[in-house]
């Protein structure tokens, strides 16, 4: 039970089970003074009225404990008989627990109870562990924990608990030992021993990810890879001829970081980071004109098809003067043109492919891969990306790109294996979008406003969000929202395209193209337009019910929108009744559009978790540390793994072998290690 709750198994695994809190046994509460804000409460009374309630598997054992200020209820769904035999109507008890309420009374559910005479020896602080409701009824409780780590400590000494950290580490850091850090988390003896403990364990925590990441680094600058030797014909007459625009400083910067990295003979792992609308696809395209001029081929990966399709068209435009192909591959191209495709990329005469998932299938075969771009790696998972490192016999560069800003903190723990240009300004000519909140009382001036908008010959984006519970309530929803905007705006002089996620794919795609080609005003969509779509003359985004979205994914939503000359306008719809959480996160968009800056507060506000979730980014969880309150202690360990790395690169000093276990420990030799 304790394996499959709590992924306990071991002794080793109690160790690491850590308290959350701490509770002062000694201090007695009267039960007159519980309150909604009362949690675990201690209290000394007489127990009287035991019964059984309900039958069958309602059955209960419910009792009272009262003192000279009130009374409280005790309830027992499990091991009632055990109970029974040993709890006795009318004798004094310590009873600590868990408070609730129900229909009006405070309860404790499964509490811990013994005996209270003038003998009775009362702990004092005790560890409040994390648990189950499942193992609470099992009669393991947070005293079970506190007990059997209590017997545990009894029995092991400090030989048993081995030191990981080198000696000059815990001096030159002021860390405690190991042994004493545990015994001090489960069992403190006062305020400032816990305190050391907890530093030393986070410290470790985030030291060995640390060490993990600049072994991965090390490993990468190790792994040969493809030489781009020269600047040729594609690339200079692309630059001299065909540039839509002139590149930022920012571009520039990082096609030159690029360009070194692809001529040293060590493969690419490199993350471009930047904010919607900041030019990051120039640059993926030119560095695929490179790998061109070097006689390999490349491609550019997307999560979703919308973003796929929006690739190859953006890309498709900006080579058509230069007689350059390029071929879109997603799930929904069949028959006839995917075989040409895939022949084209067998036998090298295709050299360029925007697509999905579908490019990491067993039937596409590269003749000479030499680049992949990856869009919005962090919806892909690292298998997904180990696909594309067996397209060629040496692994193609890779150049990972996402515009979700990634707070420093976050990128250090996700990404610190990869070396990371930033695009840190905006093409010139933009407007910074004015981004408002309105009620939902204030649609009919919200309508009137998107009208005025445009009558001027500009197009709007009406986003609603989904409701993941139900693809119907989706549907429903949007189709509602459909009808309501065709109330706004009259069908005979305006024309409103719409777009969700499980519309047949022709028929999305020519509503989409509708709407790219300025043929439909308003476009009515759920979140599938979240990344990708660039329509320059649309000027302002609506989002319905914007309390129900997460900051990055209004921020990418807000991205559609300011691609043009024109002022661009981000209006979040809410109803009247918002939680705090919804209203912080719609000011944090109302204040700034600094991408870097919305990125850090939703880390504050969700964890690196919820942002980007655990499985697919690989953040590794930590018990203890958390990347953003122990930021210091993260650049800290960042700092100390470098140093020990430069010492010993593969960690073979005697006082390091203990450090090496441990990193194998975790999986550190798996065939995923060199996937970015």
């Amino acid at each position: 039970m304790l394996r499959q709750e709590l992924g306990i198994a071991t002794f080793e695994d109690l160790l690491f089970h850590y308290p959350y809190r701490y509770f002062d046994r000694t201090q007695m509460t009267k039960i007159g003074s519980v309150n909604a804000q009362t949690e675990y409460a201690q209290f000394a009374g007489t127990l009287i009225n035991m019964g059984e309630e309900g039958d069958a598997r309602k059955r209960r054992l419910v009792a009272t404990l009262y003192d000279d200020t009130g009374k409280i209820e005790l309830i027992w769904f499990q091991g009632i008989n055990w109970v029974k035999k040993n709890i006795r109507e009318g004798d004094r008890y310590i009873v600590f627990g868990k408070v609730a309420q129900f229909n009006g009374f405070y309860n404790i559910s499964h509490p811990e109870i013994e005996s209270w005479n003038n003998e009775t020896n009362i702990p004092g602080m005790q560890p409040v562990y994390p648990t189950t409701e499942k193992l609470r009824v099992r009669g393991l409780t947070n005293r079970s924990f506190a007990k059997l780590t209590q017997s545990l400590f009894e029995k092991i000494r400090l030989h048993d608990v081995p030191e990981i950290l080198p000696a000059n580490i815990l001096h030159q850091h002021n860390l405690c030992g190991r042994f004493h850090a545990l015994l001090w988390l489960h069992y403190p003896d006062n305020e400032h021993h816990e305190q050391m403990a907890r530093y030393r364990m986070k410290w470790e925590e985030l030291f060995i990810s640390q060490l993990m990441i600049a072994r991965l680094r090390l490993q990468h600058t190790l792994q040969p890879g493809w030489v781009f030797g020269k600047v040729g014909e594609y690339f200079n007459n692309f630059f001299n001829h065909h540039l839509p625009f002139q590149l930022t400083n920012a571009q520039k910067r990082v096609i030159r970081e690029i360009r070194q990295d692809t001529a040293t003979g060590k493969q690419m792992n490199r993350l471009l980071q930047g904010d919607v609308g900041s030019g990051k696809t120039i640059v993926a395209l030119m560095c695929m004109l490179l790998a061109m001029d070097n006689g390999f081929q490349a491609c550019i990966m997307a999560p979703t098809e919308i973003l796929a399709q929006q690739h190859f068209f953006g890309i498709s435009g900006l080579l058509e003067e230069m007689g350059i192909t390029i071929k879109l591959l997603t799930g929904s191209v069949k028959g006839k043109e995917r075989k040409a495709i895939l022949a084209g990329l067998a036998d090298g005469s295709l050299h360029l492919v925007a697509g999905t998932h579908a490019l990491i299938e067993d039937t596409v075969q590269f003749k000479n891969l030499g680049l992949a771009v990856i869009d919005e790696q962090h919806r892909f998972g690292v298998g997904q990306r180990a696909q594309l490192y067996k397209k060629n016999q040496l692994p193609p560069h890779v150049l990972v790109m996402t515009a979700t800003p990634i707070p420093r903190t976050l990128a250090m723990t996700m990404y610190g294996d990869l070396e990371v240009s930033v695009i840190d300004e905006l093409p010139p000519g933009r407007q910074e979008i004015i981004t408002v909140h309105r009620r939902d009382i204030t649609r009919a001036k919200v309508m009137e406003f998107m009208r005025k908008e445009i009558d001027k010959g500009r197009q709007a984006y009406i986003v609603y969000p989904l409701i993941e519970e139900s693809e119907k309530l989706d549907y429903e929803s949007l189709m509602q929202g459909y009808e309501q905007v065709k109330v706004f705006f009259n069908e005979n002089k305006y024309k409103i395209a719409m777009v969700y996620g499980k519309q047949e794919a022709g028929e999305k795609a020519r509503n989409m193209a509708r709407f790219v080609k300025g043929e439909a005003n308003i476009l009515v969509a759920t979140t599938v337009i979240e990344v990708g779509v660039n329509v320059p003359n649309a000027s302002v985004m609506l989002i319905e019910s914007a309390e129900r979205f997460g900051l990055s994914q209004l921020h990418q939503l807000r991205g559609r929108v300011g691609r043009g000359a024109d002022q661009s306008y981000c209006i979040l719809m809410t109803g009247f009744k918002v939680s705090d959480d919804s209203y912080k996160r719609i000011q944090i968009m109302v204040s700034t559009t600094d991408g870097f800056k919305i990125a850090e507060e939703d880390l504050a506000m969700r964890g690196p978790g919820d942002m980007y979730g655990t499985k697919q980014s690989g953040v590794m969880k930590f018990k203890l540390a958390d990347i953003v309150a122990d930021a210091g202690i993260l650049e800290e360990t960042r700092k100390a793994a470098q140093a020990l790395l430069t010492l010993d690169p593969r960690l073979t000093s005697p006082e390091h072998q203990p450090l090496r276990y441990t990193l194998s420990q975790q999986g550190q030799q798996s065939h995923w290690s060199k996937i970015s």
